[in-house]
């Protein structure tokens, strides 16, 4: 038992980290008040612009891993990009922000296909090399710990870990994370304490596009290695995983790695000899019938920022 642990819990790891951060920025989306089911939609965008940057650049510098990173950096602007007609439609509009962001969604996917066909002449964009796994020198030598977390680890999952840590201390320790948790509480009120209601919520929606843009490509520079128009539902893994962690950023990395666990078992499981009596189509179904279940158990304890998805009136009282 222990053996099989072994093999999977590096894998698990790799699959939470973009679930991780798309989640995160789900988190400062709604926490500002903006549902933002688009996260969809803004992983496939982050995905493409990832995968084309790196794609092109590789021509030149095929094995030079800052290439990785400023492909990363582009996705994260893409996702950025993108959001802002969310936020536009949910703001300014006073759009209904599930319409809106299931625009996203399906504009999302079309739009990158249609672009990747017409740039690179195929839907599909691969890259040369991606992130490697490696060992973390020392600390993979540790008993039990050491074979868990630190051995066929990638630098972006330490990375998405202080982008957590990080979030964790603007949100609560900060003035500006005590605004946006108002915003999504109770705008009025924050109004008139002299808030700009809008501008939070644009920006807590733009953070959402820019992690979920980077979640996205997270996946094609790990374990992917080509984009092909879809990330497999991760996205609405995700908004499951924000619900399920109740809103809180540690709360969301307890949910999306047992999402990671789920999914890892649904992908490693033809090459593990104890998981092929399990009829197969069980293990691919299996990470969606756990998000349901988790849902409909933890739906009615739900702590979901009250203005949540309202559009903002400042003369509502």
């Amino acid at each position: 038992m222990w053996t099989i642990i072994e093999q999977i819990f590096p894998y698990a790891i790799v699959f939470t980290i973009p679930l991780l951060i798309t989640a995160l920025g789900g988190l400062f989306s709604e926490r500002s008040g903006i549902v933002n089911i688009g996260l969809e939609g803004l992983m496939v965008i982050g995905a493409f612009a990832g995968a084309l940057t790196i794609h092109f650049m590789q021509q030149t510098w095929p094995h030079d891993t800052w290439v990785l990173w400023i492909g990363l950096v582009a996705a994260m602007v893409a996702g950025m990009l993108f959001s802002l007609l969310h936020a536009f439609a949910s703001i300014n509009l006073s759009a209904n922000q599930i319409i809106s962001g299931t625009a996203i969604n399906l504009i999302a996917t079309a739009l990158t296909v249609f672009l990747a066909r017409n740039i690179t002449g195929s839907g599909n964009i691969r890259l040369t090399t991606g992130f490697s796994p490696m060992d973390i020198p020392g600390l993979s030598k540790i008993p039990i710990i050491g074979d868990l977390f630190f051995t066929k680890t990638y630098p972006t999952t330490w990375f998405i870990l202080v982008i957590l840590v990080v979030s964790t201390f603007i949100l609560y320790k900060t003035k500006y994370g005590l605004r946006l948790r108002s915003c999504g509480e109770y705008p009025q009120a924050a109004e008139a304490a002299g808030v700009n209601v809008r501008a939070i919520r644009y920006s807590g929606v733009i953070i959402s596009g820019a992690f979920a843009g980077l979640g996205g490509a997270l996946i094609i520079v790990t374990y992917a290695g080509e984009f092909t128009g879809t990330v497999s539902g991760l996205g609405f893994l995700a908004l499951a995983a924000l619900i399920f962690g109740q809103w809180r950023p540690y709360g969301v990395l307890g949910a999306t790695f047992f999402f990671g666990f789920a999914s890892t078992i649904a992908n490693v499981s033809q090459v593990i000899p104890e998981f092929q009596v399990i009829p197969p189509i069980i293990l691919k179904t299996f990470p969606y019938v756990v998000t349901l279940l988790a849902l409909v158990v933890f739906s009615k304890s739900t702590q979901a920022p009250k203005a949540a998805g309202e559009p903002f009136d400042s003369g509502k009282r």
